[in-house]
């Protein structure tokens, strides 16, 4: 019995980060499904499904014995990657055909939303990680995913509350920016990578925006898309800014031991694959298809190396919980 004690030994003391992980698998997939890569899609989907059930039943578990505590984790911006988290997986379900269980998920992380946004946005601190930045990932993984389901549903009142929920998302950006601690681009362990991320989901809910409108529903007159493509290739333009300077912060001060905050590394990498892919779609602009590839590979890459260490993490957390 000593397998299944450590396992929950160790299992206790998984940080809410940890939903980070289902973030980046779950991006992966859709990434490798906007390029045709079905079987390895599905195979992330059901390593980013088996680890979304996981936190949701010890999500529920705290909630019901241990509300002091949940309490206390619902404060930390960490929080909100279960509304993020569960967003991607709706999308990735809503590109599959499935669009009653993604608009379960849908409905779940509208109900969460407000709740944990209002208690992290209350402990806001001056200087914050990059885990400020998961108000507006959360924020624009609604939109997101109602501006999917909108464009698949032919939902008039689904792609407007998208396009708020999409306005909200860059305010929230802005205030969040405000307060990041910059010294983290060249510290952080792995989260400060949202800072860029939080804008390449940005980008991907104005790609979806676009792509929602048709001749049944004619969302948007020739001015508001005018907009939206402005301000989504904007958004693009500085997502792969930051990317560029992050990357280069790494170089030059490399943060090659494994922490749990990698997974929101990851996460960024693939959000930036997929609104690029995206976008070649949304802007017309085909010749974004190459480069979305190529950033693809790379977070196939990131994931692996992430993963590996993940694993490693485990096996030494398993041992050192085990009864002796």
């Amino acid at each position: 019995m000593s397998g299944p004690t450590s396992f929950r030994a160790w299992w206790a003391q998984r940080p809410p980060a940890a939903g980070a992980a289902v973030m980046a698998t779950g991006i992966v997939s859709v990434g490798l499904h906007l390029t045709a890569h079905e079987v390895l899609s599905r195979i992330a989907l059901v390593l980013a499904c088996a680890a979304w059930l996981g936190l949701a039943a010890d999500f529920g578990v705290r909630l019901a014995r241990e509300r002091e505590r949940w309490w206390a984790d619902a404060r930390r911006p960490q929080s909100l990657t279960a509304v993020a988290a569960t967003t991607v997986l709706g999308t990735r379900f809503s590109l599959a055909g499935l669009p009653t269980l993604a608009e379960t998920l849908l409905a779940l992380a509208a109900v969460l939303w407000p709740l944990l946004l209002v208690e992290v946005v209350r402990n806001w601190q001056r200087r914050m990680p990059g885990s400020v930045f998961l108000c507006c990932v959360a924020t624009e993984g609604l939109a997101v995913l109602g501006a999917t389901l909108a464009g698949a549903e032919a939902t008039a009142w689904l792609a407007h509350t998208a396009l708020v929920l999409f306005g909200l998302g860059l305010v929230l950006y802005g205030f969040a920016l405000s307060r990041f601690d910059l010294r983290q681009v060249t510290e952080g362990q792995g989260d400060h990578w949202l800072a860029g991320g939080a804008l390449a989901i940005s980008a991907l809910a104005g790609s979806k925006l676009l792509a929602a409108d048709s001749a049944r529903l004619y969302l948007w007159n020739d001015d508001d898309r005018g907009v939206l493509r402005f301000v989504t290739s904007a958004l693009l333009v500085l997502d792969l800014a930051w990317y560029a300077v992050l990357l280069v912060a790494e170089a030059a001060r490399p943060r090659l031991d494994y922490d749990a905050r990698r997974w929101a590394t990851v996460f960024p990498l693939g959000m930036t694959a997929a609104a690029v892919l995206s976008a070649a779609t949304a802007l017309g602009a085909p010749w974004l298809r190459g480069p979305g590839q190529v950033l693809l590979w790379i977070v196939v890459a990131a994931w692996g190396a992430v993963a590996a260490g993940a694993t490693a993490e485990v096996r030494a957390g398993l041992r050192s919980t085990a009864p002796r």
